[in-house]
């Protein structure tokens, strides 16, 4: 019994193995693929399965009571975070409430929580003012589809996270930084001034840490409530910060983020700069879907994040999240698709059981006399 235990304990840990390698091929080959958020937690958690089995096997229980401890208080945080989502995410609704304009893009974590509150409640309807095959279909459908949403989500927090893991070394030759919307006409918002600060700090490391200098490019173009581009409002800001005039270049064409790369990739080209080194600037939550772009783009450029207020966060990841969905819409909807059929057969067979159960006895003496 200890000699199987011990094998597959092996096993356990080559399957570890097998999937970090994998995840970091994956990785190192592209840092934008969805994927990666499914190697790295087969990795994960299969390394923390085989850590704990290896403690087990120890028979040490000076460490086996403490890990114990431990393991079951990070299953009761995180079922207690759980169980407390809708309350979070209404909280968190609140706050932004309070903030943020009252838009459809800033009230996703009110619409969530208010969901998940009254979800229970629907099903218990359906359950009982329904037939059995409207109220399978009804229940079975939009739990596939909410669990298939949930799985993709994790994957994307997962890599999204992973991507902040970037330290760039100093030596870029342009800085792009994205435009984010002004205000009053022409002025810099305060989370457009995050992102420019980031590009100046880098700027101004990189020329005291090895005297090259880089040329930042502060993309951004005007919108119809604006008086100036933005990329224009954002040069001025950060000459204004210390970038000398001549290492700030103002791109102003661009309406969205592809276009940001696509005509930041222009003037680099232009520049002339053999096998340019470029990293681009944007806010952390918005890092990975704009290097979703400047891989669209052509353009060989990783991404740093500003920082962004906390509150701000749950509902700027969800956009982001829905952003990336949608530019795979064709896949997701043949998913939809195909989990409704199987929702369908489902509902048959719950409203039809009893014909289940006699085909299965038929079959089950068609055996018998084999």
């Amino acid at each position: 019994m200890q000699g199987d235990y011990l094998f597959y304990l092996q096993i356990g840990w080559l399957m570890a193995g097998i999937f970090f390698i994998i995840f970091n091929l994956s990785y190192w080959y592209d840092r934008t693929w969805l994927r990666n958020g499914i190697w790295f937690s087969l990795f994960f958690y299969t390394f923390w399965a085989d850590v704990g089995l290896t403690i087990i096997a120890s028979g040490n229980n000076a460490i086996i009571f403490p890990v114990g401890f431990l393991f079951l208080f990070l299953l009761f945080c995180i079922a207690a975070i759980f169980s407390l989502q809708a309350i979070l995410l209404l909280w968190n609704a609140a706050i932004v409430w309070r903030r943020e304009s009252h838009s459809l893009a800033n009230s996703l974590t009110l619409y969530l929580g208010i969901l998940i509150v009254i979800m229970p409640f629907v099903v218990s309807l359906i359950n009982q003012h329904l037939p059995t095959f409207w109220a399978a279909l009804l229940i079975t459908f939009p739990g596939l589809c909410v669990l298939y949403a949930i799985f993709w989500f994790y994957n994307y927090l997962t890599v999204l996270v992973l991507y902040q893991a970037y330290w760039p070394r100093h030596n870029k030759d342009f800085i792009i930084v994205l435009g984010a919307g002004l205000m009053n006409g022409d002025q810099v918002t305060p989370l457009l001034a995050q992102r420019i600060d980031k590009g100046i700090q880098f700027y101004q490391k990189q020329r005291q840490k090895n005297g090259k200098t880089p040329t930042i490019i502060l993309s951004g173009g005007q919108g119809g409530d604006e008086t100036v581009p933005e990329g224009e409002a954002m040069r001025r800001y950060a000459v204004s910060h210390g970038v000398a005039e001549s290492d700030a270049v103002a791109e102003s064409a661009s309406r969205n983020t592809l276009e940001n790369m696509a005509f930041s990739k222009k003037i680099i080209d232009a520049s002339g700069v053999n096998k340019p080194k470029t990293i681009f600037v944007t806010n952390n939550y918005h890092t990975f879907r704009a290097a979703m772009f400047a891989k669209a783009a052509h353009l060989k450029a990783s991404g740093i994040g500003s920082r962004t207020a906390r509150f701000f966060l749950p509902n700027a990841i969800m956009r982001e999240y829905i952003a990336i969905v949608m530019r795979q819409r064709k896949l997701h909807l043949i998913m939809v698709v195909l989990m409704f059929i199987f929702a369908l057969f489902w509902a048959i067979l719950t409203a039809h059981s009893d014909w289940v159960a006699g085909w299965l006895r038929a079959f089950q003496n068609f055996l018998n006399n084999l």
